[in-house]
């Protein structure tokens, strides 16, 4: 009889262990499958954001398996028979289980915590309290980037400016103002975020990266473009009636073409560049569209030497 509980408790580990490593095979390889959901990988900070997604989706798939497979488990192999309406037996709580139970999530919840926060802290980017207590200007440290081949080149300098309904980029050592984004590949780039009115979201899905602008401050953002391919800003954060029209076209080129491109587009002379939310509510006030709520008058479109 001895022989045969401890026999049979040796069984039991050798399922839960086999068990556990099956599972936590299947979550590392769901965890895998997370980064073909993403957007390419865009900038070298997408690695920080992936790299996170994944462990999330990874503890995620664990938790989910392993309580739905110990749930059918218990469903399988521990119900009561068909006309079994006994009540269950009396067992009284557990210590230890308690404390095992409140004590992981804990621990996962501290883990998931400080791995977020260590990405946030390495990806630089500043909340609105941290920019509103400042006296000065402020200025960020470099996001992290790791390292990539062709090496890093030095910083370039961009100056991104956010207002209803519409994107402004100025290349100030040309002297070149577009609503269109370029950037060279692998070179580091510095923009300047401003607003001229209200609470705006700098968002690149593809780059990973998102900055609120505050106005009336300057917020120095950097990172590295390191996919040539044009790609999608839009506004983060509602900023009025129009805020769906504030987008614009972010074009990586290679830094040959970036050069040709600020070249030609210093020789073009400035003029107003088509705006959505202008025309859209240029329409409503002539009674061609009828949304029935007051708004905003959206800014006069920028007066730039390229638009999209």
């Amino acid at each position: 009889m001895t022989n045969d509980f401890f026999a049979m408790k040796i069984w039991n580990v050798l399922i839960l262990i086999v068990s556990a490593i099956a599972l936590t095979a299947v979550s590392l390889w769901i965890g895998q499958q997370a980064y073909s959901w993403l957007p390419p990988q865009a900038a070298a900070e997408s690695q920080l954001i992936d790299d996170l997604f994944s462990f999330l989706v990874t503890l995620g798939a664990f938790i989910f398996l392993g309580v739905t497979a110990t749930l059918m488990y218990s469903v399988t192999f521990h119900r009561a028979g068909k006309y079994d309406f006994r009540d269950g037996p009396p067992i009284e709580g557990n210590v230890t289980l308690e404390v095992v139970w409140t004590a992981i999530p804990i621990l996962v919840v501290l883990w998931i915590a400080g791995y977020s926060y260590q990405v946030y802290e390495q990806m630089a980017i500043r909340g609105p309290m941290e920019v509103v207590h400042l006296h000065m200007p402020m200025g960020m440290e470099s996001a992290y980037a790791a390292p990539i081949n062709p090496p890093i080149q030095p910083v370039e300098n961009i100056e991104v400016n956010a207002k209803q309904w519409a994107w402004v980029f100025r290349y100030p050592n040309q002297g070149v103002t577009s609503t269109e984004l370029h950037l060279p590949a692998n070179h580091r780039v510095r923009l300047a975020l401003q607003s001229e009115d209200v609470l705006h979201g700098f968002y690149i899905p593809a780059f990973r990266l998102k900055q609120d602008i505050i106005p009336k401050r300057t917020i120095d953002f950097e990172f590295t473009p390191i996919r040539i391919g044009k790609y999608q800003l839009t506004d983060s954060q509602f900023s009025g009636a129009y805020f769906a029209t504030m987008q614009a076209n972010v074009v990586v080129d290679s830094p040959e073409d970036y050069d040709k491109w600020l070249a030609e587009a210093a020789t073009h002379k400035p003029s107003p560049a088509p705006n959505q939310a202008v025309a859209e509510y240029t329409q409503e006030t002539k009674g061609l569209i009828k949304t029935g709520w007051a708004t905003v008058e959206p800014a006069q479109p920028p007066v730039v030497n390229y638009s999209n």
